[in-house]
């Protein structure tokens, strides 16, 4: 009866330590979410005139890192249509709405993201080479 008696009292001791918490902060999940060009709300002028500039990136060392943060960077600019930055040839390829963005704004851009960063070579195609579209 006394070894009862004595199970008794530890579940109920147990169940009162396990049920009597007074968290007030509520449990924090973070979840990844990828945002691609086709989540943003396309707020591209179908009248435009677009131009295509392709330009070197020195001072990138990753491909995930550097390439892909300046490319997010630059396809989240308003009047950007595309973005590609080929991190292995150091080229960055956009195509964008002359009217809202200008080669010197891409440059601004690229190197906000990092004082490493330094374009070179801009040049205005007409259309990207086919060497350098090629993944």
């Amino acid at each position: 009866m006394k070894t009862l008696k004595n199970l008794c009292i530890v579940a109920i001791v147990a169940l009162v330590f396990t049920s009597c918490k007074n968290d007030t902060e509520p449990e924090v999940k973070t979840v990844d979410v990828e945002v691609t060009k086709k989540d943003v709300p396309e707020s591209l002028d179908p009248n435009a005139t677009y131009a295509k500039v392709e330009f070197s990136i020195d001072g990138m060392t990753c491909a995930m890192g550097c390439a892909k943060t300046i490319e997010k960077k630059m396809a989240k600019m308003e009047g950007v249509k595309t973005a590609k930055v080929d991190f292995d040839k150091r080229l960055a390829m956009v195509e964008y709405d002359e009217a809202k963005v200008t080669p010197k704004s891409l440059e601004e851009t690229v190197t906000k993201v990092a004082d490493v960063y330094k374009v070179k070579d801009v040049k205005i195609v007409d259309d990207f080479s086919e060497e350098n579209t090629k993944e």
